[in-house]
């Protein structure tokens, strides 16, 4: 189906984006609708066309009250004409009781005046707009209530509209993305160029939600979830009530996500952010019933925290010695072995023992740079003609990974792809992401073995430029960097990078080394993490260093020093030829 440009000659582009999504719908989920959504997907298309145009516009504005004099489009002409057959099928509504609230940000200052006045409320002569809403509030509160446009305005030649469609759309834009993060601008901003996506095929059974109850099941998470928002803040919050609430509302929703992976990993990761903000509010009762029963994995470690919290010593001894014997990953057995260290009454970490060491520098610069990130000065200090440094961070190795395991990363499995508009693939979080598509990831790892994949890694740096992709970030990127990392990053080391990011594609995207610093000649490099006075690594940032110097790369850490702070017997600058 074509794409209707927003600078085309068409006026209507938006509606045509929208009705592209509406025939998606009906084509591959008809059979999710209810009978609400089946009656509009029906009627919308028999609509007049400046009528279908006026519901898109009011669909992609903020709402859901609007002025019908700010709904002036050329292409509609008249709003309230063309709202009219959107009244008579209750899409919208022309006459909404509107509370004090809501009328607030539809008026102008002037008007909020002239309405104090009609009220009677006395205003200073030069009261503000927050005074007189104040002022408003104030008289509301002796006389609340919601009233029509005209009861606030009887003189007033305009209307207001309430979007009453609104719930109905989201549902809609749910079983379309598959989220409620993503909207319908998604079409405007691909036609102008914005955002890319990569075109991938999928058949009528490739969406988000295969069942009805899969869709009411993501709406109650999402209301539970806004829920403990609302209480949270709210004067007279009470974190315990809140949480328990919540908790209670999830045990609910327990039963209703089971069948679906997608959904109950979504459960987990709110009744592990309610454990978490149990732990914050002092109440470890809360927090073991939230990580009790979730599958959250980060939620087992906890659990021995929390033990901890209620002096459950012995309990938590053993649990920490259960994930250090079988961790589910790199950082559960970090932190475990480190728990043991702590509850066996010694300072010994038992992984810094066992860890191979990297070397750690000092460099001394003349000040600290007003406006300049510590990693940018040290770049500047480190970088020669003859071995430039680049600060890449997060960004160069999980990009070449990106590039070489395109395909397998964009292969069509089901439950990877269901909308035109995906950054990745769906289930990139899911424990079987990769045993889903291991012959995928080995033939492009396999690469590495001739230079193969130099000529791919390239080939999709033109052909792929600028398309959204959860590794590759196309900003940092340059043919220079990209070049001089495929001249002196060995294939060897690469593999091995690539290996670890396909233990825990997400986990394992962060903590990489801020600074590379290439010898071009030499064909070599050498990987280095910054911390100015006062900052300490990070457990990930251990993790990837421990693991590049366990296979002999080149990694070093630079601790930068300003003078007024730096260490008496001075410092040294950072390893690595001249």
């Amino acid at each position: 189906m074509p794409r209707v440009l927003p600078d085309s000659p068409d006026p209507f582009y938006y509606l045509a984006n929208f009705e592209r999504a509406l025939a998606w719908l009906d084509e591959r989920c008809a059979d999710l609708f209810d009978a609400a959504e089946r009656r509009f997907a029906d009627a919308f298309v028999r609509m007049p066309q400046t009528s279908r145009a006026l519901f898109v516009r009011m669909l992609m504005r903020k709402g859901p009250h609007f002025r019908a004099s700010r709904l002036a489009y050329d292409e509609i002409g008249c709003p309230r004409a063309a709202a009219a057959p959107l009244v008579a099928a209750r899409w919208l509504d022309d006459a909404p009781a509107l509370e004090l609230d809501a009328l607030a940000p539809l008026v102008t200052k002037a008007e909020l005046q002239a309405l104090a006045g009609r009220l009677g409320i006395a205003l200073e002569p030069r009261a503000t707009r927050a005074a007189t809403l104040a002022a408003l509030y104030a008289h509301d509160a002796a006389a609340p209530g919601p009233r029509a446009w005209h009861a606030w305005f009887p003189a007033s030649p305009d209307t207001v509209l309430l979007f009453a469609a609104a719930p109905l759309c989201e549902r809609l834009r749910l079983m379309f993305f598959g989220n409620l993060h993503q909207d319908w601008s998604e079409f405007v901003l691909a036609d102008l160029g914005v955002y890319r996506y990569e075109s991938v095929p999928f058949d009528n059974a490739s969406r988000a939600f295969r069942r009805r109850e899969d869709i009411d099941a993501y709406l109650a998470l999402r209301d539970c979830r806004d829920g403990f928002d609302r209480a949270a803040q709210a004067a007279d919050f009470d974190a315990a009530t809140a949480i328990a609430a919540t908790l209670a509302g999830l045990d609910a929703l327990a039963p209703r996500v089971q069948a679906n992976a997608w959904l109950r990993a979504r459960h987990d990761k709110l009744r592990h952010a309610t454990g978490l903000a149990a732990e914050r509010a002092g109440e470890p009762e809360l927090a073991w019933r939230a990580y009790l029963d979730c599958g959250h994995p980060e939620s087992r470690y906890r659990r021995v925290r929390v033990l901890e919290q209620l002096s459950r010593r012995d309990e938590a001894l053993a649990l920490a010695q259960t994930l250090a014997d079988a961790p589910q990953n790199e950082e559960e057995a970090q932190r475990a072995a480190r728990t043991l260290g702590r509850l066996a009454r010694t300072r010994a970490k038992p992984e810094a023992a066992a860890s191979p060491q990297f070397a750690q520098i000092e460099l001394t610069l003349p000040a600290a740079p007003a406006g300049l990130r510590v990693e940018e000065a040290a770049r500047i200090s480190l970088a020669a003609p003859h071995a430039p440094v680049f600060y890449v961070e997060n960004t160069l190795i999980n990009a070449l990974f990106g590039l070489l395991c395109w395909p397998a990363l964009y292969a069509p499995l089901p439950g990877a792809f269901f909308h035109p508009f995906q950054r990745g693939p769906a289930d990139l979080r899911a424990a079987d992401f990769v045993a889903r598509r291991a012959a995928q990831f080995e033939a492009c790892l396999a690469e590495l073995a001739t230079d193969a994949y130099r000529d791919s890694i390239l080939r999709r740096y033109e052909e792929k430029a600028g398309i959204q992709s959860p590794f590759v970030a196309w900003a940092a990127l340059s043919d220079d960097l990209l070049a001089l990392a495929l001249d002196c990053f060995p294939a060897t080391h690469l593999r091995l990078w690539f290996e670890r990011l396909l233990r825990e594609p997400m986990a394992n995207r962060s903590g990489l080394p801020d600074l590379v610093r290439f010898w071009p000649l030499e064909r070599r490099y050498e990987l280095i993490e910054v911390k100015g006075p006062g900052d300490r690594l990070q457990d990930n940032q251990r993790r990837w260093l421990a693991y590049c110097a366990t296979h002999g790369m080149p990694v070093t850490v630079l601790q930068v020093r300003w003078p007024d702070v730096s260490a008496e017997s001075g410092s040294a600058q950072a390893s690595g030829a001249p």
